[in-house]
């Protein structure tokens, strides 16, 4: 999915680097509503995590290769906002420290993979649960079907670029069958990874998973408090 430098022409990486732009732009702004001292240091591990995914390939056909995205699973872990900056500055260290994806095809990247990706895998997670009910198993399975749709979006956010400005031979049926196809394959090893991890946060941090706020009790400890006649009793629960 990483786009290289000279794919698609001078006039679409412009006008899709403006677009990255204004959309982290919006997300500076609103990240500042996801983050406080507890959520912050999450959104760091995101961001790693999402950096280090992103290196590693699983195959999904003959001959082809696949890795994580990580815009849903960043927007459900630490919120829309905060997950479109920490895909956007993934992308831009790989581009700069490793030459995956074109510097010139940087907005381009951050379109399709981070903006593309938060809005549509977000924007299906919360209808999904809108629908649901509300516990972890649907916050799980919201994420897998979230991060499904999320992927082949991408594809055909990008395959629209190529349509307008891409520089190969290659005829844009092509371009879009061998995108769009392989990237639904792609979309289920991503949603495999985006409900394991949100399944895993919730399992022991529900009140760090920005998604699932409101819908997951948080957990309860129960702590011995003395009965007013001083006699033992059973333990009362005490929210934490």
């Amino acid at each position: 999915m990483h786009v290289p430098d000279g794919f698609i022409d001078a006039p679409v990486s412009v006008a899709a680097g403006a677009v990255a732009v204004a959309g982290v732009g919006v997300a500076l702004r609103g990240a500042r509503r996801e983050l406080d001292d507890r959520t912050a240091p999450l959104a760091g591990l995101t961001a790693a995590f999402v950096f280090a995914a992103q290196m590693l390939n699983f195959p999904v056909a003959s001959g082809t290769s696949g890795h994580l995205l990580g815009g849903t699973l960043a927007a459900i872990l630490v919120g829309p906002y905060t997950g479109v900056l920490c895909v956007s500055v993934v992308l831009l260290m790989q581009a700069l420290l490793f030459a995956d994806g074109g510097l010139t095809a940087l907005g381009v990247n951050i379109t399709t993979m981070a903006l593309v990706t938060v809005v549509v895998g977000y924007g299906t997670f919360r209808l999904l649960l809108r629908v649901l009910p509300k516990t972890r198993a649907s916050v799980a399975g919201s994420s897998f079907a979230a991060a499904v749709i999320s992927v082949p979006a991408s594809a055909a956010v990008f395959t629209a670029f190529y349509a307008v400005g891409g520089t190969t031979d290659v005829s844009i049926g092509k371009v879009a069958t061998a995108m769009i196809g392989v990237h639904v394959l792609i979309g289920i090893g991503e949603a495999l990874i985006t409900a394991v991890t949100v399944s895993s946060v919730l399992a022991v941090r529900p009140d760090l998973v920005h998604g699932a706020r409101g819908l997951i009790k948080p957990l309860e400890l129960r702590t011995a408090e003395p009965r007013p006649d001083g006699a033992g009793g059973p333990a009362e629960p005490s929210r934490a």
